[in-house]
């Protein structure tokens, strides 16, 4: 299995049902590099954080100080 998160052409898939609205502050150089992405495929600057973070978040591995 890959460890890349890949992004193809937005095609039309199921719209999330929930979402809410927060604030987050990044890098200029984040937000530009996904801005390049979101002109590539057709996919919001947010649809592709959105993956970002759940790619991180289902391969996130937490550990707990042992105190």
């Amino acid at each position: 299995m890959s460890d890349k998160f890949v992004v193809r052409p937005k095609s039309a898939e199921k719209k999330e049902d929930k979402s809410v609205v927060m604030t987050l502050r990044l890098d200029k150089e984040l937000q530009e590099a996904f801005d390049k992405l979101a002109a590539q495929s057709d996919r919001s600057r947010n649809e592709l954080m959105c993956m970002a973070l759940r790619y991180a978040l289902e391969r996130l591995e937490f550990i707990p100080n042992s105190e």
